[in-house]
């Protein structure tokens, strides 16, 4: 997706930049209209000792589900949040789909986004799978304006595996 797609986010685009932002990986690829109904239902139910959070959602891909809240950046609760998660994990159940484990890393290889196990990287890096210039995907970015600078996505040279594992970028060649 690029840059300006994140930009213009029709699902936020009344939300400020500060919004608090959580994205979960599905397993497979979904339609949002499949989402739809019960996503739509878990924000319009999502509140906390009287307090009802203004939560909206999208899907990017048809694989991340993007969820913001205005509120809880400043006045986080942490019960509020664990509801939702909570929610979301139950609709993905009633609805036969599976969420990644969030421990997985989420890169994109010849066009589909696969997640890779923790544990896998270093052998990933060694046998060439995964080289610096594989884009990853960010699921703890924290907030709506960083999915709409395009943090979302970087080359793994640029995180926190290219850091840990001193993956350097790849050279870049002048014409």
């Amino acid at each position: 997706m690029s840059l300006s797609a994140f930009a213009a986010l029709p699902a936020f685009s009344a939300l400020p930049d500060g919004a608090r932002l959580w994205l979960l990986a599905l397993v497979q690829p979904t339609d949002a209209a499949v989402l739809a109904p019960e996503m739509e239902a878990l924000m319009a139910r999502w509140r906390h000792k009287g307090v009802q959070y203004q939560g909206a959602w999208t899907l990017l891909e048809n694989r991340i589900l993007a969820v913001v809240e205005p509120t809880l950046a400043a006045t986080p609760s942490g019960c509020a949040i664990d509801g939702m998660l909570r929610g979301v994990n139950q609709l993905a159940s009633r609805l036969g789909l599976a969420l990644e484990d969030p421990q997985a890393v989420l890169v994109r290889l010849k066009d589909d986004i696969r997640a890779i196990p923790r544990a896998d990287l270093e052998a990933r890096l060694a046998e060439g799978t995964l080289d610096g210039a594989t884009p990853v995907l960010d699921l703890a970015l924290l907030t709506l304006g960083d999915l709409r600078e395009g943090r979302l996505e970087r080359p793994l040279a640029s995180t926190w595996i290219g850091r840990k594992y001193k993956i350097q970028a790849p050279a870049m060649t002048g014409a």
